[in-house]
């Protein structure tokens, strides 16, 4: 059968793509080896932000009183309970994009997709049968999975990695998290909030690495406030998992450090879904588990395109549907520009949030900028003083001569939310001064972005 477009996997880059392709003509079809939706919609974003608002619920219940709420007996953790409406959050979400496929007239083939010279795939079936499809473009999007370290090899049950973390069958008393990523932080929330015992082990010297450094100074402030280890500079050596716990062997500038915990959850990043893709036998180049493509993600091979966690840029899934629009949109014969990696926000969903966009102001200034540093902390928020979520600031950095925002840093309640303000406004190259004159509605968490721009130019008011 032909097509005029194939997707290989429909995780948030391939079922954008391919959604995009068909409102623009184009007969298209989507092979996948699992469910709809990938990895994100069934076993990342999705369920895992599902587990995260449970464990919220359960924080404010046990915090009630605080809010003048008295609750009659005891708040517990119902664990399976919060991990049913995960899997129902993401059953339901899968269901959504089998309709989204089929208002758009998109044919699912179910199978492991590889490609083949001459703009051919191949799908092996459950039962064995290799079935040959055909068209004129096609899109590689089969994302990653969960990377695994020589010192801690994932056996599923006792030393897991993030799908096993949202569907254990029971909630675990004391759990290590290595890595403090996205996932390794949110994990690391979501398994102390609702009373594991959890340590938290940092390869560098600060966790959410990424973020700037006064944001990973305020997340571990609040991790560790809420009663978790912290250990950073460190790394995880040896984990005996002969016994009925698990024995990690810690090494920190102090020496080795043995931390007990009954799991051990892998978050070390992701590793690229390449093998068995066929990209050697139709000389698709690649390297370092990346497929090399142009701005509009073609491949060095006519015919063939490749986007998302398997193209050089951020693993995020906002970053791969951009991807997925821009490719559909160039295929179409559009004229298209290419994506702004240097615009792309960045969130994690702990409590308090984190977002940002841009560079750190340690970046800004290794890059020579003359810069307008300005930072509004939630302490003089009134609506977060009204909310009871004081944690965390907004932190801005421009370009003192022009005016450029050069990055937005936030770390507090529903920051993941305010983030779009700077992103569409370095979008429009506007100015910290049009930032200030730009009404914000009052009570907000967001007009702790204008008073964040406003102390950048000694402006600010309510500081």
């Amino acid at each position: 059968m032909n097509f005029d477009v194939i997707v290989i996997g429909s995780g948030p880059g391939g079922y954008v793509a391919a959604i995009r392709a068909s409102q623009l003509g184009l007969k298209t079809a989507v092979v996948e080896k699992a469910e709809v939706g990938g990895v994100c919609l069934n076993w990342g974003c999705i369920p895992t932000k599902a587990l995260l608002k449970s464990a919220q619920v359960f924080n404010y219940l046990k915090h009630a009183a605080a809010y003048g709420v008295m609750v009659e007996g005891s708040v517990k953790a119902d664990f399976e309970g919060m991990v049913r409406r995960s899997r129902e959050t993401a059953e339901a979400m899968s269901k959504g994009i089998h309709f989204l496929f089929n208002k758009n007239k998109i044919t699912v083939i179910q199978g492991y997709g590889s490609v083949k010279p001459g703009k051919k795939v191949h799908v092996l079936d459950n039962e064995g049968n290799i079935t040959e499809y055909s068209a004129d473009h096609i899109i590689l999007a089969t994302g990653a999975r969960s990377r695994e370290l020589p010192s801690l090899k994932q056996d599923g049950k006792k030393i897991i990695g993030y799908r096993e973390a949202m569907t254990l069958p029971a909630q675990p008393a004391s759990m290590v998290v290595v890595g403090s990523g996205a996932i390794g932080s949110e994990f690391a929330w979501f398994y102390q909030s609702i009373g594991t015992k959890v340590t938290l082990v940092e390869y560098l010297p600060n966790i959410v690495p990424l973020e700037d450094e006064e944001v990973s100074k305020q997340l571990e402030r609040s991790f560790k406030k809420a009663g978790m280890k912290i250990m950073t500079a460190a790394e995880v050596t040896r984990c005996d998992t002969s016994g009925e716990t698990c024995k990690v062997t810690v090494q920190t500038k102090k020496g080795d450090e043995t931390v007990e915990a009954d799991i051990v959850l892998s978050a070390v990043g992701i590793a690229t879904n390449l093998e068995g893709l066929g990209l050697e036998e139709c000389g698709i180049l690649h390297e370092g588990g990346k497929v090399i493509t142009d701005a509009w993600y073609r491949t060095n091979i006519e015919g063939y395109y490749a986007i998302g966690d398997i193209v050089r840029g951020p693993a995020l899934a906002h970053v791969a549907s951009h991807e997925g629009i821009i490719c559909a949109e160039k295929i179409a014969g559009h004229d298209t520009e290419p994506l702004d990696y240097q615009n792309i926000p960045a969130c994690t969903y702990t409590v308090p949030e984190i977002a940002s966009v841009g560079l750190t102001e340690k970046a800004a200034r290794e890059a020579g900028y003359d810069i307008r540093v300005g930072k509004f902390p939630f302490t003089a928020s009134g609506k977060a003083k009204a909310a009871g979520s004081t944690d965390g600031f907004i932190k801005v950095i421009f370009d003192a001569k022009y005016g450029e925002w050069l990055g937005a840093h936030m770390i507090g309640d529903n920051v993941t939310e305010m983030i779009a303000e700077a992103v569409v406004a370095r979008k429009l190259e506007t100015t910290g001064t049009e930032i200030i004159r730009a009404v914000h509605p009052h009570p907000t968490m967001s007009e702790a972005v204008m008073e964040a721009v406003a102390a950048a130019y000694g402006e600010v008011i309510h500081l």
